[in-house]
């Protein structure tokens, strides 16, 4: 995929469900080379608006593209292979005794546990090799429901990443791990934000301790609406952070690594 070229394009993208507005008037693009965080507090429309992404929910008014095809206009089964997803609701789906090499695996063919679908080698050697750059390849025997929260994350990755997609989305991948736990998790989301040949990649928290190294872009959310987008430089401050969250708050960077607290 070229480097200059849009992945994901929303344009006055609004979205209604039982008289909750949840977004509102949201411009968003995201280029093939672009590494982004999501940022706000609960209720910011952090989830609705991965799921637009990921092609899960259609607008109620406004404009979604994604890898150059719109919502409303693509067949959304041809077009959710191309993007890897990492979600609560996808983990909470994959049966507990299925084993960590088959939930990787399984998403070759859109799966969420084995049945009597067959795979090529080249299936087998993908998924071993995307376990093993996780860290996870001693698992791949191991039941799915016996793993760590840690284990789990990373081979739900590896699992997102299965089918090469042009665009990975990870909803909250750091949520319940003990430090040491996320700390891995981040030094490996900052390898994969690193690599150029890594699709374009876009990641939801509330902790800005979170962001990954190399990540290039923030997109700061609250009641539904924009407040900051753009280089992460410029649209993570202090002052954007304040106006999401409600409260006066200070942002630190130490490095390419950043903490927030009240002011």
């Amino acid at each position: 995929m070229a480097q200059s070229e849009r992945v994901l394009d929303l344009s006055g993208v609004t979205v209604r469900r039982g008289g909750n507005q949840l977004l509102d008037g949201i411009d968003w693009q995201v280029d093939a080379s672009q590494r982004w965080v999501v940022l706000g507090p609960n209720g910011a429309g952090k989830t609705t608006l991965l799921n637009l992404a990921a092609a899960r929910n259609h607008p109620t008014s406004g404009v979604v593209e994604i890898l150059g095809e719109r919502l409303g206009r693509v067949d959304v089964f041809e077009l959710r292979p191309r993007i890897g997803l990492t979600t609560t609701q996808v983990a909470d789906a994959i049966p507990n005794d299925e084993k960590a090499f088959d939930v990787v695996r399984t998403a070759a063919w859109g799966m969420m546990g084995h049945w009597r679908e067959e795979y090529d080698p080249q299936d087998d050697e993908r998924a071993g090799s995307l376990m093993r750059w996780l860290g996870v390849a001693q698992l791949a025997d191991r039941l799915f429901g016996t793993l760590s929260e840690g284990e789990r994350k990373r081979v739900l990755i590896a699992r997102a990443l299965m089918t090469d997609p042009e665009l990975l989305l990870l909803d909250e991948p750091a949520a319940g791990l003990d430090l040491g736990a996320r700390e891995a998790l981040v030094a490996t989301l900052a390898g994969l934000a690193r690599d150029e040949a890594a699709p374009a990649l876009v990641l939801v928290t509330h902790h800005v301790e979170e962001i990954p190294p190399g990540f290039t872009h923030a997109l700061v959310l609250s009641g539904g609406g924009v407040v900051a987008a753009g280089p992460i430089a410029e649209a993570l401050t202090s002052e954007t952070l304040s106006k999401a969250f409600g409260l006066p708050l200070t942002l630190t960077a130490n490095g390419n690594r950043y903490t927030a607290t009240a002011a």
